[in-house]
C-alpha cells in the first residue's frame, strides 16, 4: 500500500527548518510504518521560504538592472529550494529511506526499496504537486495528500474575502474554475493548476489539509475520519 503526501515548503521551512514540526511529523510517520511493514509513503518536498526569498531577490535584481526576469529562471531558482528540503527530509527518516531523492518522477527505473522515497522539483512549469501527481500514478496511489498551512479549500481568499467558506469537498470542475490553467512561478492555491489538470483527468482524490494537525494527518493515513478538503 502507497501513499503520497505533497508537504509544503512553508511547513518544512516557513522562516528556517521548523524542527520541532519534524520531529513530531517524523516520529508519527515512523510509527505508523513499524505498524505494517507493507506500508510505503512517498513524501514530495516544496520549496518554502529559501525558495521565495531567492525568488523575491532575483526579481528585485532583475529590475534593479533593467533586466527582465523570466518564469524559468524563478522556476529553477524555486526547484533547487525544493531539493534541499528533500535532502533534508531524507536524512531525518534515516534507514526508512534507502534511495536517493527523486529529481525526476517520469523516469522509468525510479528504486524504491524502503518504506520512504522522497522527490523534489523536477523542472520549471508547474509546482511539486504535479511531482506528486506523477508518482501517484507511477506507484499506483489514487490519493495525494497535500499538506499545507491552510486546513481547508476555499471557495476564496479568506484573507482577501470575509465572506469566503470552507469547503468538505469539490469537484475537480469546480476547482479548476477556481486555481485556472496556468502556473506562475511562486503561485499561491491549494493545488497547482498542472497538478489538477492531470489528477482530474486521471480520475485521482486529492486531500487537502493542515499539516501542523499530526493528529489529523494520522488519521487521513488510517482513512479515519479527518479535517480538510476532498477534491474529485
Amino acid at each position: 500500500m502507497t501513499k503520497v503526501l505533497s508537504v509544503g515548503g512553508s511547513i518544512i521551512v516557513p522562516e528556517k527548518p521548523d524542527t520541532e514540526f519534524l520531529s513530531k511529523f517524523i516520529s508519527m510517520v515512523t510509527k505508523w510504518l513499524d505498524e505494517d511493514k507493507s506500508r510505503r509513503l512517498i513524501l514530495v518536498a516544496g520549496g518554502g521560504a529559501p525558495a521565495r526569498v531567492y525568488q523575491n531577490a532575483y526579481k528585485d535584481v532583475a529590475s534593479t538592472t533593467g533586466l527582465s526576469s523570466k518564469d524559468d529562471a524563478a522556476d529553477w531558482i524555486g526547484i533547487m529550494a525544493t531539493r534541499i528540503n528533500a535532502q533534508l527530509l531524507k536524512a531525518c527518516f534515516g534507514d526508512y529511506c534507502k534511495n536517493d531523492v527523486v529529481y525526476n518522477p517520469t523516469l522509468e527505473d525510479i528504486a524504491f526499496d524502503g518504506q520512504i522515497l522522497v522527490a523534489s522539483g523536477w523542472k520549471p512549469g508547474f509546482s511539486t504537486d504535479t511531482d506528486a501527481v506523477y508518482l501517484g500514478e507511477k506507484f499506483g496511489a489514487q490519493t495525494v495528500v497535500n499538506l499545507s498551512n491552510i486546513e481547508k479549500v476555499y471557495t476564496d481568499d479568506p484573507r482577501k474575502n470575509p465572506d469566503a467558506k470552507p469547503l468538505d469537498t469539490i469537484s475537480w470542475e469546480d476547482f479548476r474554475k477556481m486555481v485556472g490553467d496556468e502556473w506562475t512561478p511562486g503561485k499561491n492555491c491549494p493545488f497547482d493548476p498542472i497538478a489538477s489538470k492531470k489528477a482530474s483527468e486521471l480520475g485521482m482524490k486529492v486531500i487537502c489539509a493542515g499539516a501542523k494537525n499530526i493528529d489529523n494527518i494520522r488519521a487521513i493515513l488510517d482513512d479515519k475520519e479527518f479535517v480538510g478538503t476532498v477534491i474529485g
